[in-house]
């Protein structure tokens, strides 16, 4: 048994757990998360991935700052049990969707043929996709934004397939289950959106224009 991937495994239920309900605390996992997988991917051959855990490292702490801070990124709050977060959940504004889209592309274009140039990766466009992919979402979490569910989506059904064909079945159960809380976490977090009132009048600004 690979302890390692288990270890993954574990720590990333932890962190499914706390994306799903919204809590700030989940940055804090998201810090031990990639550090595990940064090995299991290497031992893969899955490079793409692993460099994207270096991401994942430094998303987790700007995600804290930002959940932290809202939209007042001149100054640093310090959370309370009772004021978790400042952030509200929002809709990503719509002028934010041609810049992911472009960044994505250019993103899932540029590192699939680093893989295929440059490494031995037996599935360079794969592990691209749902790289580049990923690093949309994780921006998309960080603001808080309720559409990260459906980008996760995404990535997870593509991922679990990929990890079954590279032999990582403990992975691949992971996203699975990640795939389905995706589609719970969607709803969860839009129910918890609309019924903030105060969280109410940013979403309907927000989902205009910013």
């Amino acid at each position: 048994m690979n302890y390692l991937e288990l270890l993954g495994t574990l720590v990333g239920l932890i962190y499914l757990y706390l994306e799903y309900r919204a809590s700030i605390y989940l940055w804090i996992v998201g810090v031990i998360m990639p550090a595990i997988y940064i090995g299991i991917y290497h031992d893969a051959g899955l490079y793409a991935d692993m460099g994207i855990n270096i991401y994942y490292l430094l998303a987790a702490v700007y995600g804290w700052m930002i959940w932290m801070r809202g939209k007042q990124k001149a100054r640093a709050f310090t959370a309370t049990a009772n004021q978790p977060s400042f952030l509200p959940i929002r809709y990503t504004p719509l002028q934010q969707w041609k810049w992911l889209l472009l960044i994505g592309g250019v993103l899932f274009v540029g590192i699939g043929v680093l893989l295929q140039q440059y490494t031995d990766s037996t599935v360079p466009w794969l592990d691209s996709f749902t790289t580049a992919v990923s690093i949309v979402g994780m921006w998309q979490l960080a603001h808080k934004y309720l559409e990260q569910w459906i980008t996760w989506i995404v990535v997870d059904a593509v991922s679990c397939g990929l990890y079954i064909y590279k032999g990582l079945d403990l992975t691949a159960a992971l996203y699975a289950l990640y795939t389905v809380i995706a589609i719970f976490g969607y709803f969860k977090w839009k129910r918890m959106m609309h019924n903030t009132e105060p969280q109410q009048g940013l979403v309907n600004k927000n989902r205009t224009n910013q």
